[in-house]
């Protein structure tokens, strides 16, 4: 897998495409997350939710990962152009992440867009290799295509699905043919999904994935108060509202469930 053939187009591509969606689903949660002290950022592609980190948490420390030369040279121009004062702090290595030795560990997570792009057993040794870097309290970030269950939706989502995948085989030579739910693996490695933001018709997902129930991350004991509170919150003239879906949430217990 490489994308330095489509690197300088593919700003244009994603815009032309979907707008601003997939920048705003990467960022979305960066201001509403435990403040990081050190990050691995696995497939950054161009630099821009980079750039957008630095500014929201301009004290981090960060790793880059990607298997794209050309990707990592217009991330690292854009920092040195946007955040001059922050390029000390970020680190840039070119290496495919499956063959990457890790030399820290780390407090944020983010692989953005980059899970969609394996198949089922390479996906299971990325999401191992990247929980053993986790520190205690981690929080992984993870913006990715998905299939929405409603069938106009879905069915929106897999034509789009099915082009996309055409078209980067064949110029990024990416192996996964479908899109594989990385959730089993994040919850096989102690991993639980605290929030979700969906939009464009639900076929964008922005996830906050942290450390189980009871390892006193704040994220999750953020997530198991707000879901208590929820529930205290609905009448006993409605029992079955308490685990039904209502406007702009789910009974599943998120930290926040949002949709655009």
């Amino acid at each position: 897998m490489n994308f330095d053939s489509i690197a300088p187009y593919y700003r244009w591509i994603e815009t032309t495409v979907f707008g601003n969606a997939l920048q705003r689903a990467r960022i979305y949660w960066i201001d509403k997350i435990p403040r990081p002290g050190r990050a691995l950022i696995v497939g950054e592609g161009n630099g821009r939710f980079l750039c957008e980190l630095l500014r929201v948490h301009p004290k981090i420390e960060i790793d880059c990962i990607d298997a794209s030369e050309r990707m990592l040279q217009l991330s690292r121009s854009r920092v040195h152009r946007t955040r001059p004062e922050s390029l000390a702090h970020v680190q840039f290595f070119h290496q495919d992440i499956l063959n990457w030795s890790p030399r820290h560990s780390y407090d944020l997570l983010v692989t953005h867009f980059l899970l969609d792009c394996f198949e089922s057993e390479e996906l299971e040794l990325i999401v191992a290799k990247l929980a053993e870097t986790a520190r205690q309290n981690a929080v992984w970030l993870i913006a990715d295509f998905t299939l929405p269950k409603e069938r106009f939706a879905r069915a929106h989502a897999t034509l789009w699905l099915r082009v996309m995948y055409a078209f980067f085989r064949l110029t990024a030579r990416i192996k996964a043919k479908k899109l594989v739910d990385p959730t089993p693996y994040l919850e096989t490695r102690g991993f639980i999904r605290t929030s979700m933001k969906l939009s464009r018709w639900r076929m964008l997902r922005a996830d906050v994935y942290a450390a189980a129930m009871g390892s006193g991350n704040p994220a999750t004991e953020m997530a198991s108060k707000s879901f208590q509170s929820r529930s205290q919150r609905e009448t006993p003239t409605h029992p079955r509202r308490s685990l039904e879906k209502r406007r702009g949430e789910t009974a599943c217990p998120y930290i926040g469930f949002e949709s655009s």
